[in-house]
């Protein structure tokens, strides 16, 4: 047994896995000693400016000193720290590579978005087993980006990073609250010309199932679900109908700041940013039942991801 730690940065969130690895019996499974997750938004205004904001490096840098106690707590003997489309994108990522070694004392790594969507799919697919004429597209829609990862019981076929997530387009263009049609509309043209792009490389009509995958997405599951808190082990491995799915992103997106901040389920961190993740997530499901000629008519949520692939990548 060999107790590892994983840290995935992203655009809106910084989270944290500690977890025992066990490789015995030709199989490798973790169990979860610590999953912790903190919104500080190192993405803040990086899709304008092109660099990280000291206020999000503040943020970023007192959370990264949080977990690295927890790390020295738990002993973990190998850890890994993955830094997402925020840092790939800013001109001042240096700056944040030398805080996170200072704190940590381990290197960074500012990953692609293949990487990315590579880890995404080992961590979905981990603890949901693809048959063996499946092909899984898993959607990985985060703050800055958003993955598509088209695999089988072998592993990845196909993988696209595409900057679309609902950071980037919360600031680009859905100011108003709520959202005016002007502004769902060029969100959503946005939205369309990245799944285009996505579909160049990632043969998107293949796919025999859609798993979505991080925050946006399970917390739109949460609210289709009616549930009264969130409740990871409901929310995972919901499998729903598309049109369920849409209504409640539709929701979701028309609703003010303060309504989604009353729902139950709803973490401070994403009610800001929940609208454009929910027209993210609702249009490429419009989009994949379009693609497989109405042939995927459910999606469906995984808790594991992308920091679970972490995790058992330095296992």
């Amino acid at each position: 047994m060999t107790t590892v730690a994983a840290i995935d940065c992203g655009t809106n969130s910084i989270r944290l896995l500690i977890a025992d690895v066990d490789r015995s019996n030709g199989t490798t499974k973790l169990t979860d000693l610590v999953r912790e997750m903190r919104v500080v938004r190192l993405g803040q205004g990086v899709d304008a400016t092109g660099e990280l904001a000291p206020e999000a490096l503040e943020r970023t840098f007192a959370a990264t000193a949080e977990y690295a106690e927890l790390i020295r707590q738990y002993r973990a003997v190998k850890v890994r720290f993955v830094a997402t489309s925020a840092s790939r994108d800013a001109r001042n990522r240096q700056v944040f590579v030398d805080g996170i070694r200072g704190l940590l004392g381990v290197e960074p790594e500012v990953i692609s978005g293949e990487e990315e969507a590579a880890l995404s799919f080992a961590g979905a697919s981990s603890v949901l087993p693809i048959a063996s004429d499946d092909r899984v597209l898993v959607v990985d829609l985060g703050g800055g980006s958003t993955e598509f990862v088209l695999g089988d019981a072998a592993g990845v076929l196909a993988a696209k990073s595409v900057d679309i997530g609902c950071v980037r387009l919360t600031e680009r263009h859905l100011k108003s609250d709520p959202p005016t049609a002007e502004q769902i509309a060029a969100a959503e043209a946005d939205v369309d010309a990245a799944i285009t792009e996505a579909g160049l490389d990632v043969p998107l009509e293949r796919s025999t199932a859609v798993v979505g995958v991080a925050g946006s997405i399970t917390t739109i599951t949460a609210h289709a679900l009616k549930l009264p808190e969130y409740l990871p082990a409901a929310i995972h491995g919901a499998e729903l109908s598309i049109g369920t799915i849409q209504a409640a992103a539709t929701d979701l997106l028309e609703m003010t700041r303060a309504q989604r901040a009353d729902l139950p389920y709803m973490h401070p961190g994403r009610v800001d940013v929940i609208g454009a993740g929910a027209l993210v997530w609702r249009r490429i499901l419009t989009r994949m039942g379009e693609l497989s000629g109405g042939r995927i008519i459910t999606a469906t949520a995984s808790e594991h991801d992308i920091l679970d692939g972490i995790a058992l990548s330095v296992s």
